[in-house]
């Protein structure tokens, strides 16, 4: 009940990024109740139907992905001082978050259920009613149980992922990385030597790059590999797209997950460039600020890429045939791509919004506003020049092993 009170009286933005995750869960849905009416109405092709629901897994995992990225960002369930005196420690909220993602999740497979059900005529009196009634297998009967867990994977999984992704982590001393650079120098200064040079950065390098590599040339490896000449098992994409090898899928996927760990360390790396070769004021505050939020956006930055990288090799992988997907395709790719770029906008949501004492400051002090749009514009224009080109070279290389 307090999840549900803290849910209706947040502001119309947190609402907003809400019904996102209630839109992806019910596309999400509505797609594996879909693979349940294919494998209803086609009892001999259970290969097919296993086939349909394993590429489920994509927009299965991009709506949690998105539900956990805007649970984070939830300021109704954020702690502040004073509510563990009325019961609102860590742990509760963390307990609020779950919930609060929960029934978000659970509201949007509601809504993919009544969709199914009426575009295959099973209720009355609605538009659309058995719209869908012959590719729906309207003539057997819906097997609840297994409807009903179809449309529990999302909430459960993306609940469960919210609680752990916020679960209280006690404080740590400081050790290794997580130093400040600066922090001895002031103790080891002489007195000859009062005022020491100031360190290059105030926070470490983001961790994740080396397993990025590592999953990108592995990624690349498992293509080369199944490029080879030789039979292989086939792994066809769902609504009349022709496939390709199950290790070509599997080298796509790891390629993608490779640019996701590498995204907060490539977004400190742009930081780094904009503040390199004496850098000005505008300058700076880009790249200080764009280091600073490295650990924050880099990450759907990453995903981002990964989505993007994978929708072009595709493209060029049916550039010649020009195939026409089906719309349960296009749903799928819809879900996965405006989960990536939802994401990656809470993210900068979040990011502004931490940024409004220095920006206040700023202000104090007689900083123009040409000042903070200039750099606002150069941390993006960073990203873009760095971003951008490795999106494409790995998408290339990923639709290679099938093209060539």
């Amino acid at each position: 009940m307090l999840a549900l009170r803290l849910a209706r009286g947040a502001r119309p933005l947190v609402q907003l990024r809400r019904l996102l995750v209630v839109a992806a869960s019910a596309g999400t849905g509505f797609l594996l109740l879909f693979t349940l009416g294919y494998a209803l109405g086609h009892p001999e092709a259970a290969d097919s139907s296993t086939l349909r629901l394993a590429w489920c897994l994509a927009p299965i995992a991009a709506t949690v992905y998105l539900a956990v990225a805007v649970a984070r960002t939830d300021p109704g369930t954020r702690p502040r001082s004073g509510l563990a005196a009325i019961g609102l420690g860590p742990a509760r909220l963390m307990a609020l978050s779950a919930a609060t993602t929960a029934f978000t999740t659970s509201l949007g497979s509601l809504l993919a259920l009544l969709g199914f059900l009426h575009l295959r005529g099973d209720p009355t009196g609605m538009p659309f009613d058995g719209a869908a009634a012959d590719l729906l297998a309207a003539d057997q009967p819906l097997p609840v149980p297994a409807a009903l867990t179809l449309l529990a994977l999302v909430p459960v999984t993306a609940s469960v992922a919210t609680a752990v992704a916020l679960r209280p982590r006690g404080e740590r001393p400081a050790r290794g990385g997580d130093a400040d650079p600066g922090a001895d120098v002031s103790l080891e200064a002489s007195a000859e030597d009062p005022a020491p040079e100031p360190p290059a950065d105030f926070r470490p390098v983001p961790g994740g790059l080396p397993w990025g590599v590592a999953a990108l040339a592995a990624g690349f490896a498992v293509e080369a590999h199944a490029s080879r000449p030789g039979p292989a098992p086939s792994a066809p994409l769902p609504g009349g797209l022709t496939g390709g090898p199950v290790a070509v899928l599997a080298g796509w996927a790891l390629t993608a997950l490779g640019l996701a760990l590498a995204g907060p360390a490539l977004t400190h790396l742009c930081g780094w460039l904009l503040q390199a070769v004496r850098p000005g004021a505008v300058r700076l505050l880009a790249g200080r600020g764009l280091q600073e939020e490295a650990r924050r956006i880099g990450r759907p930055l990453g995903v981002l890429c990964a989505v993007a990288s994978g929708f072009y090799a595709m493209a060029a992988l049916y550039a010649d045939t020009r195939p026409s997907p089906g719309p349960l395709t296009t749903l799928g790719a819809a879900v996965v791509g405006g989960c990536a770029v939802a994401a990656l906008a809470t993210a900068a949501v979040e990011a502004r919004q931490a940024r409004t004492d220095t920006v206040a400051v700023l202000v104090r002090l007689g900083a123009p506003a040409t000042v903070l749009r200039t750099a606002a514009l150069l941390r993006a224009g960073a990203l873009a020049v760095v971003l951008t080109p490795l999106t494409w070279v790995v998408a290339e290389l990923a639709a290679m092993p099938l093209t060539g």
